[in-house]
């Protein structure tokens, strides 16, 4: 009985080590994890990033809200933190057909961007999977749009994607 409580033991290791792999290497990917996110590495430094992003967005006509330094926030409260900026954007036109499906899709909408520095000084942007933004509101009547979404902002971080 030991030996076969040490043999499953062994197997659900194996099975949690698998799992963990699987998932630091989709957090290195651009397919979205479990938890809804796309991350992009880039090849700039934050601030390149951040202004190569901006001009693309302009470049597109797209609505740019605004950008928030959440270092510098963090700083002015006395707290340290990596580089991290996050971009707020959209096409009105466009989002807004998401809230006329499910209203509470507004706290998804404008579109989010992160740019952000991680320990090991490799800067990345992450933005929420729209697929999974339309799972998570049960949003099934605007596949075109969310396909449109998702084409926009994989246009917008292959300024900046590491090759």
């Amino acid at each position: 009985m030991l030996s076969f409580l040490k043999q499953c033991l062994s197997a659900l290791c194996i099975g949690i080590a698998l799992i963990l792999a699987s998932t630091i290497a989709n957090a290195q990917s651009t397919q979205p994890g479990l938890d809804g996110l796309v991350k992009v590495r880039s090849a700039y430094s934050v601030d390149e990033t951040v202004a190569r992003i901006r001009k693309d967005i302009a470049d597109k006509g797209i609505l740019f809200f605004q950008a928030v330094d959440q270092a510098k926030l963090a700083a002015d409260a006395g707290i340290t933190l990596r580089p991290s900026t996050l971009l707020t954007f959209g096409n009105p036109p466009l989002g807004a057909q998401f809230l006329t499906s499910n209203p509470y899709s507004g706290l998804d909408w404008p579109v989010r961007l992160l740019v952000l520095q991680d320990e090991a000084g490799t800067v990345w942007a992450a933005y929420t999977d729209f697929a999974w933004i339309a799972q998570r509101h049960h949003i099934a009547d605007r596949e075109q749009q969310f396909a449109k979404a998702s084409s926009v902002v994989e246009s917008i971080t292959s300024t900046i994607r590491s090759r």
